[in-house]
């Protein structure tokens, strides 16, 4: 049966859930990647406009804009990251080892994980123990279980297990790709025994440092159940921008991890041999995928191959997601020197401990971190941007932040606090049985969409699709999100 609730909004302060029960809430977007620029553009790209040149104004618009990022990184960079409906995931804990089966038509593999430690948080390691998430379970993910680790640019193994699993993807993806897969399907099996491993799966962490920085930073982006990404030291191809890293060696003559030095099977070989200043996306953008969920940020400056220039101005304008919902402490960084690879300094311990309380931990602590810019003689750090900054409204999900208005349901029938729900023409659907149908205040943000959309505004049909295709005069009883056309009244329908 279907519910309509009426969205209005109001001001309400609502606490900040911290991570989702789905790997992604834009999977029913259908985005699709931008093509190369046809003119270099040295500045960073704005994480607000949407493909179609539409800036978003609503949170909850912000789950297609980052599928749209997602599909430009598989595009150019790491190739396709196998969607969860195409596998199918069981999962045993025994003694102290947790074993997850994943089952294509093409075959199985198992992803396996020494459990030790205590607490209800999870910490998952790249290859090891999360070294700076303390006072959770240590579950690791055990990347060469899935691709094995190398440094150099030799060809890709057909033996590796993924390739088992997916064997039409060798040769056309890198290896953040399939490792990235492989944290979502070791998260898969943590979520189906959570009750023998007696951990809450709305406390999940990723930490990483050096290739393993990419690692995590790539699998906290890619998937929304994760709450925490520790990102330490990750260097080109991490948090640095594509632009700025070449824009830095051009300038200093300082060899950095840049786009076309990276490796070839980390990355799509392909990639090495594009422009950055032509790219519709940057690595801002990879790391404000993590929005509105919590990310910490170290470096090591003094390390030149880090080229943490590149890395703090990307991270400052990948903050600026984090100020358009309102919730900057969700963000930190400290890019301390004086201390080895991957060795944290103090500072950045006390720092990360801060996030881990409060995200994994539930504890009330001060996150508005900002610590340690790089001082290094060669680094020049402006953090300008050519866009602005918008404050978005609404909710991401089914939550509402706490600095902004929210859109609550009303109904002739009683709505429970799980109705809650923004609504706009990008915005994601549950897989639920309720419809939701949006105010004449939500009408207008449509309307820069059906401007550059396909919709003939003199058809007779009512429904259409985001793509401006006419579904007809029945309302859709599929899950996803709709326009609704009557006249000259425009409305964006719902149903879950």
């Amino acid at each position: 049966m279907f519910l309509f609730f009426l969205l209005t909004a109001f001001s309400i302060a609502v606490a900040q859930q911290v991570n989702f029960s789905v790997e992604n809430l834009g999977q029913n977007c259908n985005a699709s990647y931008k093509a190369l620029l046809a003119t270099a553009d040295p500045a960073l790209p704005d994480p607000f406009a949407m493909h179609s040149g539409v800036r978003i104004s609503d949170k909850s618009e912000w789950a297609c804009r980052r599928n749209e990022v997602k599909k430009d990184l598989e595009q150019y960079e790491i190739g396709l990251k196998p969607d969860p409906s195409t596998a199918t995931v069981t999962a045993t804990y025994s003694g102290s080892t947790l074993t997850v089966t994943i089952t294509t038509k093409d075959g199985s593999i198992n992803l396996t994980s020494t459990v030790s430690g205590s607490g209800d948080c999870v910490a998952i390691g790249m290859n090891n123990n999360a070294g700076n998430i303390s006072g959770c379970k240590q579950i690791p993910f055990k990347h060469d279980q899935v691709v094995a680790y190398s440094m150099s640019n030799d060809s890709h193994n057909k033996n590796d297990p993924f390739y088992k699993v997916y064997p039409d993807l060798y040769g056309k993806i890198g290896k953040y790709a399939a490792w990235s897969w492989g944290i979502s399907r070791l998260i898969d099996g943590i979520v189906l025994v959570k009750d023998q491993l007696k951990v809450d799966v709305s406390k999940i962490g990723l930490q990483g440092c050096s290739y393993a920085g990419k690692m995590a930073l790539f699998g906290g982006a890619l998937d929304e159940r994760v709450t925490l990404t520790v990102v330490q030291e990750s260097g080109g191809g991490g948090i640095n921008s594509w632009r700025y890293s070449k824009a830095f060696t051009a300038r200093t003559g300082t060899n950095i991890e840049k786009i076309d030095n990276t490796s070839g099977i980390w990355f799509l070989n392909s990639m090495k041999s594009l422009n950055p200043d032509k790219l519709p996306h940057d690595h801002h953008q990879l790391v404000a995928m993590i929005a509105p969920r919590a990310t910490i940020i170290l470096g090591n400056p003094p390390y030149e191959w880090l080229g943490d220039e590149s890395g703090y101005k990307s991270t400052i304008a990948a903050r600026k997601v984090w100020q358009a919902f309102g919730i900057t402490d969700y963000i930190g960084f400290d890019f301390a020197g004086g201390h080895d690879h991957c060795q944290a300094a103090s500072s950045q311990s006390t720092n990360v401990n801060a996030f881990v309380n409060r995200f994994l931990k539930g504890q009330n602590v001060n996150t508005n971190i900002s610590a340690n810019r790089p001082t290094v003689s060669t680094f020049v750090l402006d953090t300008t941007v050519s866009w602005t900054v918008p404050t978005l409204t609404g909710t991401y999900g089914s939550i509402t932040t706490t600095s902004s208005s929210s859109a609550v349901a009303s109904s002739s029938s009683k709505a429970s606090s799980s109705s809650i729900a923004a609504l706009s023409s990008s915005s994601w659907a549950s897989s639920s049985s309720s419809v939701a149908e949006s105010s004449s205040s939500s009408e207008e943000d449509i309307t820069p969409i059906l401007n550059h959309s396909p919709l003939a505004t003199s058809h007779s049909l009512t429904y259409y699709s985001l793509k401006g295709e006419p579904l007809g005069n029945v309302k859709p009883t599929k899950a996803g999100i709709y326009i609704f056309k009557v006249g000259g009244s425009v409305k964006k329908i719902v149903v879950r």
